[in-house]
């Protein structure tokens, strides 16, 4: 586990995959102050004369302090430099619904913003993956003859889920808690297969948590219901419901969101748009195989950034896997397309 004492602002990005790694030492608070700077394979040190902060590093994390190069002094964010790093990738991707272990278990939907309950012990018989939303479009290109899929949607039986991309869709029999339908159109972020975070499904369709009254997803059919991935727990039912902090989980889906779609589609760039197809934000996945490790209490990161606040205190620690994205606002009609 990483650790660290408070002083002097440490950085480090290790990509995991390209054994390197970018170090950045913050400005000391009084300007021309000297700093001796200690580097061994499992730990960072930095004395001034006002502190010493000590940064040890996780074990499958080593450092090779004859490798350091490029060190350059950046204005208002301190010293830069590279070098060389022994890591063991251990970030696997864990799909949102583990399809093996959970099949013909028994299993609790929470909403993850309150933990109230939204379908007790419901036994899954089959987990089985959708096929992206714009499939299809590709139909033509396979088949001779007329689409012997149209008009045929894909509806879960009761003991299914199926899993989109950003959504599970799951049966509700008349005897299980039942969505209830509001009118007011309420804004929501959810990530489609097409790419693109949609916002603002159908008001009339709306699925609310009785408690919380946060949006849970949306009824597709009489009997089919969507949750997003977003504000769904699903665990076996002799778990207790897990206490994550909202910011981090919200952060967790939506880049597993990105990895695996950049993964199976073999793109990179995305776009964040409304309801009515504008564009907000353009999205690029630069990569997501850095380890984050900063020194406790001195990340100016986190004020920066206010969503990085649950996950400093969720992890004293303060090293976790992390994906590096490019984004890109869409304002006053710039930037509403990739340029290339």
């Amino acid at each position: 586990m990483a650790a660290a004492a408070a002083g002097t602002p440490v950085f480090l990005e290790v990509r995991t995959q390209l054994r390197s790694a970018l170090l950045i030492l913050g400005e000391p608070k009084e300007g021309g102050t000297p700093m001796d700077i200690s580097i061994t394979p499992s730990s960072l040190q930095v004395k001034t004369p006002a502190d010493c902060t000590e940064l040890r590093l996780p074990a499958e994390v080593r450092l090779v302090p004859s490798s350091c190069r490029g060190l350059q002094y950046v204005a208002g964010d301190g010293l830069h430099l590279r070098l060389q790093v022994w890591a063991e990738s251990n970030a696997k991707l864990i799909s949102m619904f583990n399809q093996s272990s959970q099949a013909r278990e028994c299993c609790t939907f929470y909403c993850q913003s309150c933990g109230e309950v939204i379908i007790r012990d419901r036994k899954l018989l089959r987990v089985l993956p959708l096929p992206s939303e714009n499939w299809g479009a590709l139909v033509g290109e396979w088949c001779c003859h007329p689409d012997p899929f149209a008009n045929k949607p894909l509806h879960p039986q009761e003991n299914d889920c199926f899993i989109g991309d950003s959504f599970f869709l799951v049966n509700l029999r008349s005897d299980l808690w039942q969505p209830r339908p509001e009118l007011a159109p309420v804004e929501t972020h959810c990530l489609s297969s097409e790419n693109h975070f949609k916002l603002k499904p159908k008001a009339n369709t709306k699925v609310i948590c009785k408690r919380c009254k946060v949006m849970l997803g949306e009824t597709m059919s009489s009997e089919t219901t969507k949750f997003y991935m977003t504000e769904i727990i699903i665990q076996p039912s002799e778990r207790n419901f897990p206490i994550i902090p909202r910011s981090q989980f919200v952060q967790s889906v939506i880049a597993q969101c990105l990895v695996e779609l950049s993964a199976a589609r073999s793109t990179f760039r995305f776009t964040i748009q409304g309801h009515d197809s504008k564009v907000y934000i353009l999205l690029w996945l630069l990569n997501s195989d850095s380890l984050v490790i900063e020194s406790l209490g001195s990340s100016r990161g986190i004020t920066k950034f206010p969503l990085l606040e649950d996950i400093s205190k969720a992890d004293s620690s303060s090293a976790w896997n992390a994906v590096k994205v490019l984004y890109q606002p869409c304002v006053k009609s710039r930037n509403e397309k990739w340029p290339f």
